[in-house]
């Protein structure tokens, strides 16, 4: 407790470095990925050799993850010209991290939306652009919180090997406690990554009720709120 109240300066800093590193790649991989599940969910409905190119895109996508954080954080500056302490090193190898994570549930996500509920939207005259926007991004929200969710403790984890570069966050109370052999500083590093990813994710589950009002139930009452709200979208756009 002792170097935590005569560091608070360094713990600050570092937490605050931590969030800004970590706000870009959840949002930006959410952003790339679902455009990337959309076309996966669409090619997944033809046959053939469309069938084959979801198969490879999804696969391709899943590979990236498995690149080691470290390795990549050392060879973006050579390919996009930054420095290697750029925290922007940081945030593109998180964001395509994000990206491996969350396109397999983008795809899933649209995949599982209602089919008859689709062809309502189709039959009231919705255009390709309506339809995604209006009825199967909503109704697929659920599964993609779920992901990004997934995405958001990834990247608060991840992002901690940046301190191995330079890179300042809560990764450096635990490479500088193991330097000098402090186990409260490594401790503090630790703590604060896991309440960190909470917030994260309670603030995502927080936003996610705002933005989708219709998954306010649980059990086997979720999915007839979910299909009232999509009942209620028709209604509207019929009285419109």
């Amino acid at each position: 407790m002792n170097w935590v109240l005569g560091n608070t300066d360094t713990i600050s800093d570092n937490l605050i470095a931590h969030v800004w590193l970590a706000i870009p790649p959840i949002v930006i991989s959410f952003l790339l990925s679902v455009p990337i599940g959309l076309l996966v969910s669409r090619l997944r409905k033809r046959s053939g050799a469309a069938r084959g190119t979801a198969s490879t895109i999804v696969v391709v996508a899943s590979l990236l993850y498995t690149i080691p954080a470290l390795p990549l954080f050392l060879v973006l500056p050579a390919i996009i010209g930054t420095s290697t302490l750029d925290p922007v090193n940081v945030v593109i190898a998180m964001t395509i991290f994000g990206v491996a994570l969350m396109a397999r549930s983008a795809a899933d996500a649209i995949d599982a939306v209602d089919q008859d509920v689709v062809g309502a939207s189709e039959a009231l005259g919705y255009s390709p652009a309506q339809r995604f926007f209006r009825v199967e991004l909503p109704l697929a929200g659920p599964v993609l919180l779920a992901g990004i969710r997934v995405v958001s403790v990834s990247t608060i984890s991840l992002i901690t090997v940046g301190a191995l570069i330079g890179v300042p966050n809560l990764g450096f109370l635990l490479t500088d406690g193991l330097k000098r052999g402090i186990s409260a500083e490594i401790v503090t590093g630790i703590v604060l990554t896991i309440v960190l990813a909470l917030v994260f994710d309670a603030l995502l589950v927080a936003a996610g009720r705002l933005a989708m009002p219709w998954t306010r139930g649980s059990g086997r009452n979720a999915r007839a709120v979910r299909r009232r709200a999509a009942d209620d979208v028709r209604a509207n756009e019929v009285s419109a």
